[in-house]
């Protein structure tokens, strides 16, 4: 460990050339503009504004050399027309070509360039929005920083949009390494091996078995990018080391503010190309709720960024992998910048043009505390003015999130003006919590909010739980891959869940029958499946599912009336309905029913949660007898394998009637 601090500090003390030699320039060649500052230097395509060349450190261009100019470096959106959008498709790839370069800054200090593209009102065939995007180097500054305005204006027609991405694609022959987090890196496959006959699509075209690849090691192995996706909350810094040139390629981001859905959205960021992603929208793990729709004449403004992109590197001798440790420290350097002063869009606000918002959130249930729980890790949120929850499906305007201290106090720093509704939620806690107080933030406002209270959903002490109320459904029993189809990075982690084909394992654990959960007896990390998926059965269709909850009722139950509370928090849902029966399985309709819900495909996609989603059900106490009783939780769509539902946290509630239950 000193050895390696040892090795950081020393390499982040070298400069990379004298300062005299740190000058900025701007050249103009034939159909390219470059920008250089002595540290590297940037090429980019005029007008259109790809990003063509990196040249650092002794690599002629660190980006993918081959094939088309524009596929190196570029910012892309996926969009439509309403009801415009064929069957089967995602809709129309727009790499963004601009047609005017101007030069917005440049001096000792900074080089600003922008590349715009304005619709033309009389197009039918183009996306109805403005798009300007921004390339900025600074003096003795080892990367760059781009950001993007979309803007729409006034009266302009209606349109969809489902993606909106900045795509590195980087050299192949060089970076192999990735890393995304100080658990989840590795050397990775190589794209030609994903390619037929080296590889095999499987069950969906992005996992692909690796039968024949390049290096022998990742023989047998499923590579998809999907098991790379990340939280919104913890894409802060990821990239790409060059091992064999000690030269790390970073992409930093310093705030999320700008990307949708909250801190929990799941994103892609780096994946076998070697690719490098900054994903401000998508609609994964989410589903077509998160299409941003602009209705006929609907006006909007949002900057996407920045982002920096940032490269290091080591002299020989020093464990090129260390540049990861190295970014991380980058990392914390521009988030002390954020939000960056040398923007030179007015559509960008510094510091003294933004507000802020503090208070403490505490916890009010009766049934647990006779105090209030300080809401000690609870995610507090500013986000567009809504109903409760609507966070997670708000994508046009900017959130702003703070995590709450161990006494439940938070602040939220840098809020853009506007107006917004106050959210949290609280690990340990169902529910959300909503202030539908609209918070107007103006430049240089302080608002300070005191105590804040959340009362979670409670009826009655707990008869029985399962689960942890954490929006996730990781605590529960998550099954070893199919020795046939991992990913040896998962092996003996604990993102296990990330292994490839999981919801076959239910069918082959439970090949006959349902699982059956007995309240009383069976520990959830260990019975509970993390996901109620379709059953495959002989003729290759599928069958739902049904699972049982059982519990005992003692004599001291006999005289309760009214309502048990049958509280039920989904962690996700894919094309799912959950039908809820007690003790009668054939009951027509059933006691409750979600319908159909979801459509976030988290169970493909290799993750723990997606949508969140909480139901409370009333049980009518003349329901439940004395003895054995037990709950139904029935999946009945079943045309795929991917339908289904993962829980995150299950109670029962004894009726109202009965006296609080309070523990000190």
């Amino acid at each position: 460990m000193f050895i390696s601090v040892f090795e950081i500090a020393f390499c982040q003390n070298q400069t990379p050339e004298p300062e005299s030699t740190q000058v900025l320039q701007l050249h103009y060649q034939d159909q390219h503009v470059v920008v250089e500052n002595g540290i590297f230097q940037l090429t980019l395509s005029n007008p259109e504004g790809f990003v063509t060349g990196i040249r650092y450190n002794g690599i002629e261009n660190v980006l993918a050399y081959t094939g088309k100019e524009y596929d190196r470096g570029y910012w892309d959106l996926v969009w439509n027309f309403p009801g415009k959008k064929a069957k089967k498709t995602k809709g129309t790839l727009d790499r963004i070509e601009a047609t005017k370069m101007e030069v917005i800054t440049q001096n000792d200090e900074q080089i600003e360039l922008s590349f715009t593209r304005t619709w033309n009102t009389s197009s039918t065939t183009a996306v109805p929005v403005n798009i300007d995007k921004r390339f900025v180097m600074l003096r003795n500054s080892s990367g760059f920083y781009s950001y993007a305005i979309f803007e729409r204006l006034q009266g302009w027609p209606a349109v969809e949009l489902d993606n909106m991405r900045l795509v590195f694609k980087l050299n192949k022959d060089k970076f192999h390494y990735m890393a995304i987090s100080d658990d989840r890196q590795r050397y990775m496959p190589l794209p030609d091996d994903r390619i037929p006959p080296r590889g095999q699509p499987l069950a969906y075209p992005e996992a692909v078995q690796l039968l024949d690849p390049i290096e022998p090691e990742f023989k047998g192995e499923v590579d998809d990018k999907y098991e790379y996706s990340m939280e919104s909350k913890d894409i802060k810094v990821h990239g790409w080391i060059s091992t064999n040139d000690s030269v790390g390629f970073w992409q930093i981001t310093p705030s999320n503010e700008f990307r949708s859905a909250g801190p929990l959205k799941q994103f892609l960021g780096s994946h076998v190309g070697p690719t490098n992603l900054a994903i401000f929208h998508s609609t994964h793990y989410v589903g077509a709720e998160l299409i941003m729709s602009f209705k006929n004449g609907e006006a909007w403004k949002k900057v996407f960024g920045p982002v920096f992109i940032y490269l290091n590197s080591f002299p020989k001798g020093v464990d090129p992998l260390l540049l990861w440790h190295e970014a991380k420290n980058q990392t914390k350097i521009e988030e002390e910048k954020w939000p960056y002063n040398f923007t030179a869009s007015d559509d960008f606000p510094e510091s003294d043009q933004r507000g802020s918002v503090s208070g403490r959130l505490v916890v009010r249930d009766r049934f647990i505390s006779s105090e209030d729980i300080p809401a000690n890790g609870s995610y507090v949120g500013l986000a567009a003015p809504g109903d409760v929850g609507s966070w997670q499906r708000e994508c046009k305007g900017y959130q702003f999130w703070s995590k709450a201290d161990e006494n439940g106090y938070f602040s939220i720093n840098n809020v853009r003006s506007g107006r917004y509704h106050l959210y949290a939620f609280a690990p340990g806690f169902i529910g959300d919590y909503h202030n539908d107080t609209v918070f107007d933030i103006s430049p240089g406002s302080k608002i300070s909010l005191g105590d804040l209270v959340y009362e979670p959903p409670r009826d009655g002490s707990t008869l029985w739980e399962i689960g942890v109320p954490d929006r996730s459904a990781a605590e529960f029993y998550i099954p070893d891959p199919n020795p046939s189809f991992v990913n040896k990075l998962y092996l003996n982690h604990s993102d296990k869940f990330r292994q490839y084909g999981l919801w076959e394992r239910y069918s082959e654990l439970y090949p006959d029958e349902d699982m059956v959960y007995n309240v009383d007896a069976d520990d959830y990390s260990k019975k509970w499946f993390f996901m109620q998926v379709t059953r495959k059965h002989a003729n290759g269709g599928y069958n739902g599912t049904t699972w049982q909850i059982r519990f005992q009722f003692d004599d001291k139950m006999k005289n309760l009336t009214g309502n048990f509370k049958l509280r039920i928090a989904l962690a996700t849902s894919n094309v799912a309905e959950l039908q809820v029966r007690v003790n009668d399985l054939s009951a027509d309709p059933p006691l409750f029913t979600t319908g159909q819900i979801g459509r976030d495909n988290t169970i493909a996609r290799h993750g723990i949660h997606g949508l969140y989603w909480l139901y409370n059900v009333n049980v009518p106490a003349a329901s439940l007898h004395l003895g054995n009783n037990t709950i139904y939780l029935t999946q009945p769509l079943a045309t795929s394998p991917f339908q289904g539902l993962m829980y995150d946290y299950i109670r029962l509630e004894y009726p109202d009637s009965i006296n609080y239950i309070t523990k000190s």
